[in-house]
């Protein structure tokens, strides 16, 4: 799950041509505008990852909500939390290991890939549109990122994110299909706060 939340979040050779394509940046912008405007967003992910040979190295269904900059992730038992400040992330097991956001720059965090906010950190190219879909590349411009290239494919008519692919820099793919995903869902406040109390006593948490 780690592993799949640095994923998740240029080519190493790529010399930067590829800049900020006011056509992408337009499509972009609206998508970061719904997620901005948003009170609440639930989500289902699929994800499957292959090694740089192209064998698969399994599939796993995620759940994700999302308000604002906080978010709370399931595959299965384990469980990613951020309050906005930490990142709290449970093995589903015994631990729990606690770091600050900003310790996440490097990597591509599912709240980050769905959010549509990429001016910042990436370039981007529109590879394909027509009226119903279009396909963007993300380069990252800070190439301490733990990824090469992030390919999107945008449903234009809902304004949002249907398939995601994630290059890393072992050449290994991730692949996102969002099965589903509301913008209107109603998240407690309390639903993004560290409890304790709701792991098993043998967890640890490492700091």
């Amino acid at each position: 799950m780690r592993y799949l939340f640095i994923l998740f979040i240029a080519l190493i050779s790529l010399p930067v041509l590829a800049q900020k394509d006011p056509q992408a940046k337009v499509i972009l912008d609206q998508l970061g505008q719904k997620v901005k405007l948003s009170k609440g967003i639930l989500v289902n992910i699929q994800l499957s990852t292959k090694n740089n040979k192209g064998k698969s190295m399994g599939t796993k269904s995620i759940n994700l909500k999302m308000k604002g900059e906080k978010y709370l992730l399931h595959e299965g038992k384990m469980e990613i939390l951020c309050d906005g400040l930490s990142i709290y992330n449970f093995d589903g097991a015994n631990s729990i290991s606690k770091s600050a956001m900003g310790e996440s720059d490097q990597t591509l965090s599912p709240q980050k890939l769905l959010s549509g906010s990429y001016d910042k950190d990436f370039n981007f190219s529109l590879l394909s549109k027509n009226t119903s879909k279009a396909i963007i590349e993300l380069f990252p411009i800070d190439k301490r990122k733990n990824f090469q290239k992030v390919t999107l494919v945008i449903d234009l008519l809902k304004s949002a994110l249907s398939n995601a692919s994630i290059l890393d820099k072992s050449n290994n793919i991730t692949d996102v299909k969002v099965l589903s995903i509301s913008y209107t869902a109603q998240l407690a406040d309390n639903l993004f706060i560290f409890n304790r109390a709701k792991y098993p006593k043998n967890v640890e948490i490492f700091d």
